[in-house]
């Protein structure tokens, strides 16, 4: 059961926002004055609290600030009269959720109160991911490659300068987002991923910067977006170069005033964000192809990051190996190791997954094997079913992107093979490819191809 505290020295209102909430199924703890209610927060594990502005002993913006240094995850909501609307908005600024007016609205309770328990819900999962990243998916090698992307992250996490993270799928792009947050002067505040190539291009707008009741269809209550979620905190954009160039637009000017309006709003709402983005593809040829605001890029690309595939860190393996062995091993048992002669099978292993494919691979070795030295002849069973994954020389190509990465490069290298073969005549190539010329143009143009005459 969440706990509600409610700072208030008017018993009216506070026996209001007791009723309402409790029908809810909130327990309820009441304080008339700041003093008392901090005293509370101390014995209490208190998830959200209302507090009144003007209060007697101590003010509300006093009792605001002892609770975002003591309890930095509690979401706080402000109760204000009409008079004092300037100290409420003064009080979003230093860290509450968002403000109610007297006379209350009883909805609007409800809806902020289901609002705040979400962020702070969200809080402290990003301290529990960031905790456990830490113990269990932290950066693993000694490689050179590894070496120097942590000297980059000792330079550059305690800046304010914004991270651009290249590499392929499964190589732990979001390991280097994490430690550079974790390492910050913002480690204490937000943490939010967004996968912009997991959410479709008509909700990506809603989703970064949220939107107001009835902007749309569906839009039942005001939604706070990604980026005021991580108000304070780091914001990491993942697969960035996925996002269509419309809302590369809006997130460009976010960056760059770091201000915006929800959907249907028009309120300008500014934050303060770190931004992290990361990608899997080649930015520079999604720039020549139109797919990527170059301004954007140069905005992001303040520090950039490659992180190496498995192949170009190889000595790592054994590291590595070691690292997941012990994390897949039940409590209360020891780890076992994998022969010399297994990791010797495994190092001349295309690991096309990287990393992430050879995390799977330790894990399902661990439980369908019970040997305490794993020997060289069952990992080589073991690889032989993962070979069986890839069925043909395309899938050792393609087998670790997704869908639509996969078939713009497909399609790419078909163009390319079949305008070589046709002499770069447009005629020939659309009608051997059965499309229409315009439309052999647009793909051209899309892809940046070179057309030699």
């Amino acid at each position: 059961m969440e706990k509600i505290l409610i700072i208030d020295d008017e018993a009216s209102v506070r026996e209001v926002l007791k009723d309402i909430l409790s029908d809810e199924g909130y327990e309820i703890f009441e304080a008339p004055d700041g003093i008392e209610g901090l005293r509370l927060m101390k014995t209490e594990p208190i998830d959200l609290v209302f507090l009144d502005i003007w209060l007697p002993q101590m003010g509300g913006i006093d009792v605001l600030k002892r609770i975002r240094e003591e309890y930095p995850v509690v979401s706080v909501l402000i109760i204000s009269g009409h008079a004092n609307v300037d100290l409420a908005v003064k009080a979003i600024k230093i860290g509450a959720f968002d403000f109610l007016e007297k006379p209350l609205d009883l909805t609007r309770v409800l809806t902020l109160s289901r609002n705040a328990l979400e962020l702070e819900k969200l809080r402290k999962e990003n301290r529990s991911l960031k905790t456990a990243r830490q113990s269990e998916d932290r950066m693993v090698g000694e490689s050179p490659g590894i070496k120097q992307i942590r000297d980059i992250i000792s330079q550059s996490a305690d800046s304010e300068a914004r991270v651009l993270i290249l590499g392929e799928n499964g190589t732990g792009k979001e390991l280097v987002a994490t430690a550079l947050h974790a390492n910050s002067s913002r480690r204490n505040e937000p943490f939010v991923e967004v996968n912009c190539a997991a959410i479709p291009e008509n909700l990506i707008e809603s989703e970064l910067f949220g939107h107001e009741k009835g902007a749309f269809t569906g839009a039942a209550t005001r939604k706070k977006g990604k980026f005021e979620l991580a108000d304070g905190g780091t914001i990491f954009l993942d697969e960035v170069a996925d996002m269509s160039l419309a809302a590369q637009a809006k997130v460009l000017r976010a960056i760059q005033e770091m201000t915006f309006d929800r959907i249907g709003g028009t309120e300008q709402i500014s934050v303060d964000v770190r931004i992290i983005s990361a990608t899997n593809k080649d930015i520079q040829r999604e720039i020549e192809a139109g797919r990527f605001r170059e301004d954007l890029y140069f905005r992001l690309n303040v520090v950039p990051i490659t992180v190496p595939s498995l192949k170009d860190r190889i000595e790592d393996l054994p590291l590595l190996v070691e690292h997941f062995m012990k994390l897949f091993t039940p409590a209360g048992q020891e780890p076992r190791t994998i022969s010399p002669e297994g990791l010797a099978e495994m190092s001349r292993f295309p690991w096309t997954g990287n990393i992430r494919e050879l995390k799977n691979f330790v894990e399902r070795i661990t439980i369908m094997t019970d040997e305490s030295e794993i020997s060289a002849e069952t990992v080589s069973s073991f690889l032989g079913e993962q070979k069986l994954v890839r069925k043909s020389p395309l899938l050792e190509k393609f087998g670790a992107m997704k869908l639509n990465e996969a078939r713009d490069e497909f399609e790419q290298i078909l163009l390319q093979d079949r305008l070589e073969t046709n002499g770069y005549n447009i005629s020939r190539t659309a009608q051997d490819l059965g499309i229409y010329p315009s439309n052999l143009h647009s793909k051209i143009k899309k892809y940046g191809l070179e057309i030699k005459k």
